[in-house]
């Protein structure tokens, strides 16, 4: 791979689901000649999307690496999902990135996932342009779309094409062309060489008032970015093409603006000028801060470690993703420094220990070519790392760097699993490791309480997804139950409560007698023991058994069944005999004793209670509110940051299963929500009946 690092654009097409990114990327592939032929979503044929599960349900699920060449630089892409369900897959594309092409349907206009993914550009500081797609659709309007992208984005967006037909203003009809605003020339794009070949023509009469006014909007735009240009602008009132380039590249690069181009993908229109964007204002490697580290010894992180995108520096890499193999897994690496060779050893900064890279690969999509070095500003397969995970860093081992690991979001839902036979329960558990190590945001563990093993992701989607993989790549049958609340009893007041244990046989008797008391408690630990027998009364190891059997049994609860929390046991007194008392009569008679106190206090059922945050556009906070207020959940705050409301919520986590499909539809997607556990809380009697 020996070129220029100036001619390398690493970028992601990202959006909300339905938006258009796979059939963009289809026609970007087909136009840089690194296809002969385009793929159809609906049909399941497209390139990126070729995983058996994309294809059947005609939505992008795993981030995928394409590259191609256009007008003299390499562009390597990665399609990304737009269900909210797979944002990790944005998450990790984004983090190792240069620059990005949002993708907006014309019809919809931004959407939950747009914000999501611009939020998550934003924490990685990636520059961005646009493209408004769908201008072909009923219902598409450029400026309505193009003024939500400003208003709900907070977003600068400066538009540098407007269509010809459908969506310009009210206008119906079909889209014909868009107005090039920088050159003021009208482009047409030719159906039946599916828009390879277009032609370029005077704007027509009926579209001269749009482009002289959003041109307009265009040099305002410009000028005010840059001194020169405004100097330009006030003295000839325009600014030449060569010089708007320039400004907006800066600007784009900066973060400042994000340049809006505009088409229908489907239709073969407006494709190669998001290419011609890609290249005149989107980074190269060289165009970005260099990347900070820290050293991964604690003793010398006085200062930060800097590595800059040039092949002669230290190798230094992220592993953004982990896909299986039948060889063994795949390491998507971005290398942000140094020449990665086949068969070198690299240190994993977080563990510590050195992995040896036997095989890289050029990746295309779900075909790869083994290759035998890579240089900065690549993004490519490795083969043979162990121990490492996504977000690890990997480098040369005399100049160690610990860059920031990706961060992603809690696992929101979870649900019980089993193999179909108890043969396959090892397989199961050896298999749910393998997905739990390439998916950052699937977990996997076995519940302490109930013995089932509950797994945990984004949502319903995320796991069925997650399920159909288990049986197709691993063989693997397994039964989805809901998982079970765990909950937990506590007492309702103080009582006392004696065991005796009097048992004979003909040669011998047994005999012991317990007398305890109980109260509720709170504080830690959630089961107290207070020993107030006088010291000596009984030997050390029957105050010790005597003691671990008080706890034992009432860790088993009383009424329900469940464990027991917030009870304080204090041992009162304790009767014995010579001869008589024995290991088993005290500890039958310490049970009897927890037993009765218990009884007499009365067993309160308590529930898990979840912080839940739920983040939404003021047009839903509503409907979202009855819903919760239907949950038994408490609307504890409730803020705005942006133009979004925050609520803080506490509710039983018996009442939100299924909540992530149900404010989703409260809210058109846009909402969404995060949950950890916070306390106990009494449960209502109609949780009693299970």
């Amino acid at each position: 791979m020996s070129r220029s690092i100036e001619t390398i654009r690493n970028i992601g097409i990202v959006a909300h689901i339905d938006a258009g990114k796979t059939t963009t990327t289809e026609r970007i592939l087909y136009y840089a000649g690194a296809s002969h032929s385009i793929g159809n979503v609906d049909d399941g044929t497209t390139q990126t999307d070729f995983d058996p599960e994309e294809a059947e349900r005609g939505i992008t699920i795993y981030s995928a690496a394409v590259t191609c060449e256009w007008d003299g630089v390499t562009i390597n892409i990665i399609d990304t999902p737009g269900h909210v369900d797979f944002t990790a897959e944005v998450e990790r594309s984004l983090r190792v990135l240069d620059g990005a092409v949002v993708v907006f349907s014309a019809v919809e206009g931004v959407e939950a996932q747009s914000e999501t993914v611009w939020r998550q550009a934003d924490r990685y500081n990636v520059p961005r342009i646009c493209f408004i797609n769908k201008m072909d659709r009923i219902g598409a309007n450029f400026e309505r779309t193009f003024d939500q992208v400003k208003a709900r984005l907070s977003a600068e967006p400066v538009a540098v094409q407007v269509p010809m037909g459908a969506g310009s203003r009210d206008e119906e009809g079909a889209l014909s062309g868009v107005v090039d605003l920088i050159e003021l020339k009208a482009l047409y794009f030719d159906s039946k060489s599916r828009g390879k070949d277009f032609r370029t023509e005077g704007i027509p009469a009926e579209y001269m008032d749009l482009a002289n006014e959003w041109r307009s909007r265009l040099l305002d735009a410009v000028s005010m970015l840059d001194d020169a240009a405004m100097e330009l602008y006030m003295e000839t009132d325009d600014i030449p093409p060569g010089e708007i380039h320039r400004v907006l590249r800066t600007g784009t690069l900066a973060g400042s603006i994000q340049p809006v181009f505009v088409g229908a993908a489907l239709d073969f229109i407006g494709v190669q000028p998001v290419l011609d964007g890609v290249k005149r204002y989107l980074p190269s490697p060289n165009d970005r801060p260099p990347v900070e580290g820290m050293h991964p010894s604690v003793k010398k992180r006085d200062k930060p470690q800097v590595r800059h995108p040039k092949n002669d520096e230290p190798v230094c890499g992220l592993v953004f993703k982990i896909v299986a193999d039948k060889h063994g897994d795949l390491h998507f690496i971005r290398l942000y420094s140094g020449t990665l060779k086949t068969n070198s050893r690299l240190l994993n900064s977080r563990t510590g220990k050195k992995e040896l890279i036997s095989q890289l690969w050029h990746l295309q999509s779900d075909s790869r070519e083994k290759i035998d070095q890579i240089t900065a500003g690549d993004i490519a397969g490795i083969i043979g790392p162990k121990e490492t995970v996504t977000g690890d860093t990997l480098c040369d081992q005399q100049k160690p760097v610990l860059l920031e690991s990706i961060r992603f979001p809690e696992t929101v839902i979870s649900m019980a699993v089993e193999p179909d036979s108890s043969a396959e329960r090892k397989k199961l558990e050896e298999t749910l490791k393998r997905l739990a190590k390439q998916d950052p945001t699937f977990t996997a563990k076995v519940s302490e309480e109930t013995g089932q093993t509950i797994i945990s992701g984004m949502g319903e989607l995320h796991l069925e997804v997650i399920r159909h993989r288990m049986e197709r790549d691993f063989n693997l049958k397994v039964k989805v139950h809901k998982p079970r609340v765990s909950y937990r009893e506590t007492i309702a007041k103080p009582a006392e409560g004696t065991g005796e244990f009097n048992r004979g046989t003909a040669e011998e008797n047994h005999y012991c007698k317990v007398h305890l008391s109980v109260e509720p408690h709170t504080g830690e630990p959630s089961i107290q023991l207070i020993n107030k027998l006088k010291h000596g009364v009984i030997s050390d190891e029957f105050t010790k058994l005597l003691e671990e059997t008080v706890l034992s049994e009432a860790r088993s609860g009383s009424m329900y069944g469940f464990p027991l929390m917030g009870a304080r046991f204090t041992l009162l007194g304790i009767d014995t005999r010579a001869e008589e008392t024995n290991d088993v009569a005290l500890q039958a008679a310490a049970s009897m004793a927890v037993r009765e106190a218990t009884d007499k206090a009365g067993s309160v059922l308590m529930e898990p209670i979840m912080r839940v945050e739920v983040t939404t556009p003021d047009e839903f906070l509503g409907n979202i509110q009855s819903d919760l207020n239907a949950r038994r959940a408490l609307i504890v705050n409730s803020e705005l940051r942006g133009d979004l409301s925050v609520l803080e919520v506490h509710s039983p986590l018996s009442q939100m299963f299924g909540y992530s499909s149900q404010i989703r539809s409260l809210s058109q997607g846009r909402a969404s929500f995060s949950m950890e556990p916070l306390n106990y809380a009494e449960a209502p009697n109609s949780e009693i009946d299970f």
